[in-house]
């Protein structure tokens, strides 16, 4: 889940890649899971990201669910949905899907004006197919094998490529070219408890359900993953698998220095 104080969200993002290059390089103990080198790191991760929801976040998209109107809650995710739209149209076209990246442009054009700033999906009404494409996913369709499961703070589930291309997701994301920076601020954490509002019902029932939350987040999310990267090809599917479980890790530990209190204030 994203960010507690979004006035220095860029900092906790600076802190959560940075992180997450210090798994990378650790080589953690033995895993069970050879898609998993990392879990050490990961667990520790999703403790953190746990403490956070349960705090924080959580509550907070429980209120909004209950207090805010129904018809509210559609148009802030249709809004924020329909920003999306233009990035997930660039990765189509640099994927080669030159009919799915239209397709999406079109969405967006339509929903920004006759949509009243996306706030209605008409796109949706007259047959116009969304997709949800991002750079993590082009990289994996040109081969670009996923690496290993990365739980990253803050952030939550990722992959080694997928933490790559956060950078070029996070600059193609049209809301966080925002001005001024309050407002984008505050959008950010509307849509963020927005988000999670969506989920709750689900996250509920895993935490009722699952033994083991953290590996029941962990396969879902690899799953459905190559599920998006390679449009349902299993055969495309298991063979980034196999890479990615082939993937040798080092036996070093690196030990990160403790970031000054400036760079981990929240």
């Amino acid at each position: 889940m994203k960010s507690k104080n979004m006035t220095t969200l860029p900092r906790s993002r600076g802190l959560a890649l940075a992180v997450a290059a210090c798994a990378v390089l650790s080589g953690c103990a033995a895993p069970s899971n050879p898609q998993d080198p990392f879990e050490k790191f990961n667990r520790a991760s999703f403790a953190f990201n746990d403490t956070v929801d349960r705090v924080a976040l959580k509550p907070a998209a429980t209120v909004y669910k209950n207090v805010t109107p129904g018809f509210v809650q559609t148009g802030v995710g249709n809004f924020f949905g329909n920003l999306s739209d233009a990035w997930s149209a660039v990765n189509n076209i640099l994927q080669g899907k030159g009919e799915a990246g239209m397709t999406d442009f079109t969405r967006f054009a339509l929903n920004s004006t006759f949509g009243i700033a996306g706030l209605l999906d008409i796109a949706s009404e007259a047959g116009l197919q969304k997709h949800d494409e991002d750079f993590g996913q082009t990289l994996g369709y040109w081969g670009v094998p996923s690496g290993p499961y990365l739980m990253l703070p803050i952030f939550g589930p990722s992959t080694v490529r997928d933490t790559t291309a956060l950078p070029a997701d996070l600059w193609g994301d049209p809301w966080n070219h925002k001005e001024p920076a309050n407002w984008r601020n505050i959008g950010t954490g509307v849509r963020v408890v927005d988000t999670r509002a969506s989920i709750l019902d689900a996250s509920n029932l895993m935490e009722e359900a699952a033994l083991d939350r953290y590996e029941f987040i962990r396969d879902g999310f690899l799953q459905r993953r190559q599920s998006q990267v390679f449009d349902g090809n299993t055969e495309r599917a298991e063979a980034d698998q196999d890479d990615a479980q082939d993937q040798p890790t080092s036996n070093t530990q690196v030990v990160p220095e403790p970031a000054s209190p400036e760079k981990t204030q929240q």
